[in-house]
C-alpha cells in the first residue's frame, strides 16, 4: 500500500568525476594549510571532505556549522579556496 509518509532520499552515490574533483580541491587545501592544521583541523576538514564525497548536504551543513563555530581561521581558508567553495555551493543547490 502507498501512504502520505515521506520516505528519505536515497544516498546519491559519488561518481569518477565528482569524485576527482572532490580529492583535487581537498588535497589542494590541505597543502595550502600546511603545518598551521592541528589534528583536530584536519579532522573537520577531512569530515567535510566524506560529506562532500557523498553529496550528503546535511552532513555537510552540520560540519560547516561546527567548523564556524570551532575553527574561525579555517572557516576563513575553507570559503577563500576556489574549488572547495565551488564543491560547497554545488551542495548548496541540491538543498544544504
Amino acid at each position: 500500500m502507498d501512504d502520505d509518509r515521506k520516505k528519505p532520499l536515497p544516498r546519491v552515490p559519488p561518481d569518477d568525476a565528482h569524485e576527482e574533483r572532490v580529492r583535487a580541491a581537498f588535497d589542494d587545501l590541505g597543502a595550502r594549510l600546511g603545518d598551521r592544521a592541528t589534528p583536530e583541523a584536519r579532522a573537520s576538514v577531512e569530515n567535510l571532505r566524506a560529506a562532500t564525497l557523498e553529496k550528503d548536504a546535511a552532513r555537510l551543513r552540520e560540519h560547516l556549522d561546527e567548523m564556524k563555530k570551532t575553527h574561525g581561521w579555517l572557516w576563513e581558508e575553507l570559503i577563500a579556496h576556489p574549488r572547495v567553495a565551488a564543491l560547497v555551493n554545488e551542495l548548496a543547490l541540491m538543498g544544504l
